[in-house]
């Protein structure tokens, strides 16, 4: 049922990719809990994703646009639908005034933003990784309060972060700080996860990595690794090679539970899977993905490798030896590994939403 006119409306702005719609998602579910009404600006990628959200969530596609896609005539013509789209936003805030602008970042975050700059609605934005999207530096300067899912976070100059930490799945809170058992003469179980894109150096690298660990170690292994539907028949292949035992797949729906079992995580940086690392608590060697924007994954990995729980191995110094070597070296070492889970634990967010929920509702009593 949708609240009354009454309740205090919550216009959230995000763009069509997972890495903003989650956390979008994970406050608007707390904001109605806590009565609010609440709206998503986003667009038409966007909208894919709308239908985890609350049905409660009233869905408004708007113009947007970005210059990254399309040929001459499209990128000529998005300034004119961003600012159709601003127009637009503009015109149902004053129909109904928004308490509160969140935005999470990508394209439809800006007529949202603009519109709640134009008609000085208190808002704030959500970054997610450790460099400012585009959006996002661009509107930085604009909002009431910047909140930073991964610390630290690049800010422009004169511009304060709040650190909320990345809201995570519920399947992650459940198993929040659980019991870490240390590396030991018994099977020990290494996940190796890599993202949507940029996985085939993993699935190039790890399997030969294993194998060149002493046998003593490699006997213990239970290996669980995601590769790209086009690698896997070679890595199963490397791996019965190697006599390690391996479950390879191209997505995996218990990570959750795989990472709370796991001795040691093999990952990329993204926000999300360094979120979950870090609220379950786990060792990790974090390979960033070199050609993400502004590097950000090494950025996102910064709090966790700075505390001492993780290893950083850049793209381009990755090969099997280096590898190898970082692996045995916290495997073979059971208290340095426990201190790793411990400082990883350390840098977890696990009430990231009820940090978001406070500013919004700190927001609110301000304006």
């Amino acid at each position: 049922m949708t609240k009354g006119m009454g309740a205090p409306l919550l216009l959230i702005a995000a763009g069509g990719t997972g890495g903003h719609m989650f956390p979008a998602q994970a406050l608007a579910e707390a904001m109605i809990a806590r009565g609010w009404r609440v709206k998503l600006s986003t667009d038409a990628r966007g909208a894919r994703y709308a239908g985890g959200f609350p049905a409660a969530v009233e869905v408004v596609v708007s113009g947007s646009g970005t210059f990254s896609r399309g040929g001459v005539l499209a990128k000529l013509a998005v300034p004119f639908q961003i600012l159709g789209g601003i127009v637009g936003a503009s015109a149902r805030m004053l129909m109904d005034r928004p308490a509160v602008v969140v935005g999470f970042g990508g394209y439809p975050t800006i007529p949202a933003l603009s519109a709640a700059f134009l008609t000085r609605r208190p808002r704030m934005i959500h970054e997610q990784n450790g460099v400012l999207g585009r959006v996002n530096k661009v509107f930085a300067g604009r909002v009431d309060m910047v909140a930073c899912g991964t610390w630290p976070t690049a800010l422009p100059e004169g511009v304060q972060g709040e650190h909320t930490g990345n809201p995570v799945r519920a399947a992650v809170y459940e198993r929040a700080g659980a019991g870490y058992i240390a590396p030991g003469d018994y099977p020990m179980d290494l996940v190796v996860i890599g993202g949507s894109q940029g996985a085939r150096i993993l699935s190039d690298v790890v399997p030969a990595a294993l194998a060149a660990l002493p046998d003593g170690v490699k006997r213990h292994l239970r290996v669980a690794q995601q590769a790209r539907p086009e690698d896997l028949d070679r890595v199963v292949a490397a791996y019965e090679a190697a006599g390690i035992k391996a479950e390879v797949a191209p997505f995996f729906a218990d990570i959750p539970r795989r990472l709370s079992e796991a001795q040691l995580v093999i990952s990329r940086s993204g926000a999300s899977s360094v979120a979950d690392i870090s609220v379950i608590g786990r060792p990790s060697i974090l390979i960033p993905f070199a050609a993400a924007t502004d590097d950000h994954q090494t950025a996102n990995a910064r709090g966790l490798v700075d505390a001492g729980a993780a290893v950083l191995i850049p793209e381009n110094l990755l090969d099997a030896a280096t590898l190898a070597d970082h692996m045995a070296a916290i495997l073979g070492q059971p208290k340095a590994a426990e201190l790793m889970a411990r400082n990883a634990l350390g840098q977890g967010r696990p009430d990231a939403t009820d940090r978001l929920v406070d500013l919004v509702e700190t927001l609110r009593a301000k304006g």
